[in-house]
Formats: structure tokens, sequence, C-alpha cells
């Protein structure tokens, strides 16, 4: 941690006496493996970004896996948020980062990322973000102005919805996203199969239109929801009897349906940790 900081404050020093962008001015603080002078296993790395890439192309998560949230982000986004280098940019991502009403305190965020909510409000406005995509925004946050994976997320979030492009729980594409979260005091594996088990599942999910899509014991499950590929649930361990549950039901058509299903699953997975602790 103290690493990455320094890093990035040379960064940013670097940046403000030569107008560099971010990624401009990181480039050239890291030495090139095989440059004279500089020994291919001696080149340094920026310490925020590890050698692994997923399948989806993202830094220092494996496909699939859920990242954690950095510090001051609600607890019941920890199942999809992400502080790689590289902002997810796929529907889960934006998806979870848009089905919180709640969001991320104006502290919080100016200390994670160096700017106040209006601040970076006013430098997309300059840059003409109105009238770009998600997937630009979060991108150039993270390109230009160094910002990590998940802040690019919920400050394009913040913005898209000050600016009237989407309503809260809304992704851009006009549908929408909600939410439920819950720690339950059983393994994952556990958690995993009261999704599974079809016997377990109807003792909190009765009669649902709910068909499991691919699972994944003690990680994620994903599931159709009347038909449609919908619901996606990860799951983190917090000890060998301890989990968190973070769920997103997206694809909803309208404000109305979303507040309703995000009162369902609030109830559903207080029901759900009910059963499986008692």
């Amino acid at each position: 941690m103290t690493s990455n900081k320094s890093f990035k404050s040379r960064v940013r020093t670097r940046m403000a006496k030569t107008g560099e962008s971010y990624s401009a001015a990181r480039r050239n603080l890291v030495p090139r493996s095989g440059a004279p002078g500089v020994p291919a296993a001696a080149a340094e790395t920026d310490p925020g970004v590890s050698a692994a890439v997923s399948a989806s192309g993202e830094p220092g998560r494996l496909a699939g896996e859920a990242a954690v949230p950095a510090a001051g982000v609600p607890a019941d986004l920890a199942g999809e948020a992400a502080a790689a280098a590289v902002p997810p940019a796929g529907p889960a991502e934006e998806a979870a980062a848009a089905s919180h009403e709640e969001t991320v305190s104006g502290d919080a965020m100016a200390a994670a990322t160096g700017r106040s909510r209006g601040d970076w409000f006013a430098l997309l406005d300059g840059w003409g973000a109105v009238n770009r995509s998600h997937g630009e925004i979060a991108r150039w946050l993270v390109e230009e102005h160094g910002v990590a994976g998940w802040w690019a997320q919920s400050v394009t979030v913040a913005y898209e919805q000050a600016r009237g492009l989407r309503l809260p729980g809304q992704r851009r594409g006009g549908d929408f996203s909600v939410g439920a979260s819950k720690t339950v005091a059983v393994p994952a594996e556990r958690v995993t199969a009261a999704f599974t088990d079809e016997a377990l599942r109807a003792r909190w999910l009765p009669e649902a239109p709910f068909r499991v899509r691919t699972a994944r014991p003690g990680r994620s499950v994903t599931a159709d929801w009347e038909g449609r590929a919908a619901v996606t649930v990860h799951l983190v361990a917090k000890g060998p009897d301890r989990t968190q549950i973070s769920l997103q039901h997206g694809k909803l058509p309208d404000a109305g349906s979303a507040a309703a299903m995000k009162a369902f699953w609030r109830e559903r997975v207080t029901v759900l940790k009910q059963v499986l602790e008692g």
C-alpha cells in the first residue's frame, strides 16, 4: 500500500511539472525491461497493477472473481466492486455501480481520487462527457487521471445521474438493476447450495421463476429470472464459517419494477440468513 501511494505521488508530481496525462507520466516513470542499463528482472512496475490478467483483460483479477471494494465503499457493493487499474466496463460492473441509490460520501471520493465530486463533474463537462458512453468516461478517468477502476465507475455513475443521463439504479441502456446483500454465519459452499439445491432453495425462495445457469461453489451463481439471464450472486468468504452475499438483479424494465424487486430481494436474503443459520 505504501509503495503504491508513493508511486502515484511521483506520477502526479511529474504531471504537475510536465503537463502530461496520468498514463503518459506513469509510462515515463516505469523503466522498460530491456532498456539500456535496466535488467529485465529489475524493471519497475506500477505497484498498483498485478501481473495477472483475466480473460476479460482486467489486470490482477481472474475471470469471474469478485473484487474487494476500496475503503469507504458501502459493504453491499463488495460483490462487484473493482479497484483494478483498468475499469471493468461490462454490464455486470456497470449494473453494480448503478443499482444502489446510496452513494459513497464526498469525503471518501475526494480522499480516494484526489478531487471532489463537483471538481470531477466540472472536469468531465469540459471534456464533453455528457455526449460520451459510460465505458468511454470510465476509461478516460483511468487512463488520463489515474483513477482506480471501482472509483472510475463510481464517479461515472454519479456524473451520469447528476446530468440526467440515468436515474438511480438505471443503466445507460435504459433498463434498471437492483442489489441486496447479507452476511451469514455459514461457509460459502453452503450458501452456494442454498441457490443451487432446489429443496433448500424452496425454503427461502419458494415458487420463484429462478433457474440456475452457472455455479462456482463458494464463489458465484448466475441464474435466469422469468427466462432471462438476470441474476448474479457473488460470495466472499470472510472466514471458515462466515460469508458475504452480494446479489444483483438486472434487466428490469422500469423504476417501479426495480423498487419492487429491491424490496423483494432484501426481504428474501433476510429469510435466507434465517434458514442457513437456524
